[in-house]
């Protein structure tokens, strides 16, 4: 039998969080946050706001977001946004220090913001949560359009540490075929204000699997973005989900293995290319520049316990309940929930979530070293839970070590070998548990 048809198909789900969104449902009854939050260690917490808008909707992207923010929607947004937090923080409770290890701004775009709006939104931050913003890692997502000097100017000066560009691709003609369109001149000149600030860490975001996307035009975009040396350069592989405006249009490559092998090629180059270019990998995704200043905990990881979110598309984690507000990816719905936020005056209770029992915290804390270059230490997961995860996991490990995906390491680690990173994306999938597996499949997407 030959790997093609031993193997499965490398690119099922990016598991950047555990559960998925689509394995939420609404909760009943609404559990308050001051419950929920009772008992939770809140010394290293980490702090998520979410912006929900865009210039323009990439063809590729199915996160929560819409473009544009008429009639003034982005400072009611705020406005709800500010009610929101001062809800969560009396939630959090004042009889013990509250201390926030990490700070983020996503989307979305957070930079379309205007410039006085992001200001904004660090005091939200700052005066309502009380997170030190200029003591703390903060991390800012921003596209080449959206990152002018104003803006660039009142994150610097605010703290942040790492800024994150969509690029996707140096090439124009990809970027049209991804429905990003954009001039390398305008990219580049992003990429120069950017370089022209105080913010120490810049990222790169790259796709590999467009549409005519060959090796040349992938090392051109690779080229192109190291020239910047940026301490950071994400490789995304191209999918195209339900409701994108790529989705939309799919043609049959989409369920084409001949495409499978184009994108695995093309992150083979582009992982050698880095790795050649004094990068380390850090996950399938990412990878740090072997000089770059250290961060907090990385963004691949699907996140530790103790995580609040804020913003109608931010999820929160506590140790028993992930939790959020309702979840769309087409445009109307989109609008509707948005709409719904910005006219909520009670934040006091958790609306749509997933309750996490101890056998999603075993699959969720192994998913979120296993799919990391470093990989599970097995004394973290033996001191947390009480046992080896090999007693845990013996059939999904098992197949992994069958594929040759697990590395011939001694038995204090779990690590994927390099072809198991490729892989990262078929990996995630087998360890998430059949209720979750039901409840994604059972979602109605919109």
């Amino acid at each position: 039998m030959d790997t093609a048809t031993r193997l499965p198909r490398p690119y099922q789900s990016y598991v950047y969080a555990y559960p998925h969104k689509t394995a939420y449902r609404p909760l009943t009854p609404r559990p308050a946050l001051a419950d929920l939050w009772a008992g939770e260690a809140k010394q290293a917490l980490s702090l998520y706001l979410h912006i929900p808008f865009c210039e323009v909707r990439c063809g590729f992207c199915n996160l929560f977001t819409r473009v544009g923010a008429p009639d003034d929607l982005t400072g009611r947004y705020l406005d709800a946004l500010t009610r929101q937090a001062e809800a969560v923080r009396a939630a959090l409770g004042h009889e013990e220090p509250i201390r926030f290890a990490n700070a983020a701004f996503g989307g979305g775009t957070p930079t379309y913001l205007e410039a006085g709006e992001l200001a904004r939104l660090c005091d939200i931050a700052e005066r309502v949560m009380g997170a030190d913003l200029r003591a703390i890692p903060l991390s800012v997502e921003a596209s080449p359009t959206t990152a002018t000097a104003d803006r660039l100017a009142v994150l610097a000066e605010r703290g942040t540490t790492r800024l994150s560009l969509g690029v996707q691709s140096f090439v124009e003609e990809e970027a049209r075929a991804a429905v990003r369109p954009q001039r390398r001149a305008d990219v580049e000149a992003a990429l120069g204000r950017i370089r022209d600030t105080d913010i120490p860490v810049l990222n790169i975001d790259l796709i590999y699997g467009i549409d005519g996307q060959t090796a040349s035009s992938w090392r051109l975009s690779l080229d192109a973005a190291l020239s910047w040396a940026p301490e950071e350069i994400y490789l995304y592989p191209l999918y195209v989900r339900p409701l994108t405006g790529l989705g939309r249009h799919a043609d049959p490559i989409v369920a084409d293995r001949d495409w499978d092998e184009q994108r695995l090629h093309r992150y083979a180059e582009g992982r050698d290319h880095l790795l050649a270019n004094g990068y380390h990998q850090v996950s399938m995704r990412m990878f740090r520049r072997t000089d770059a200043p250290p961060q907090g905990p990385d963004d691949y990881a699907c996140q530790t316990d103790g995580m609040i979110g804020l913003g109608c598309g931010a999820r929160s984690y506590t140790s028993g309940l992930h939790y959020s507000f309702d979840y769309a990816v087409a445009p109307r719905e989109v609008r509707a929930i948005i709409d719904t936020y910005t006219a909520t005056t009670d934040f006091t209770r958790a609306i749509y979530g997933r309750m996490i029992d101890a056998d999603e915290a075993e699959r969720r804390y192994l998913l979120q070293s296993l799919l990391q270059a470093d990989g599970l230490p097995v004394a973290d997961y033996r001191q947390r839970f009480g046992r080896d995860p090999r007693q845990d996991f013996p059939a999904e490990l098992g197949v992994l070590a069958d594929r040759g995906w697990l590395a011939d390491t001694d038995s204090a680690w779990l690590r994927l070998t390099p072809e198991g990173l490729a892989y990262s994306d078929a990996i995630g999938p087998e360890f998430f548990s059949p209720a979750v597996r039901a409840a994604m499949a059972t979602y109605e997407h919109r």
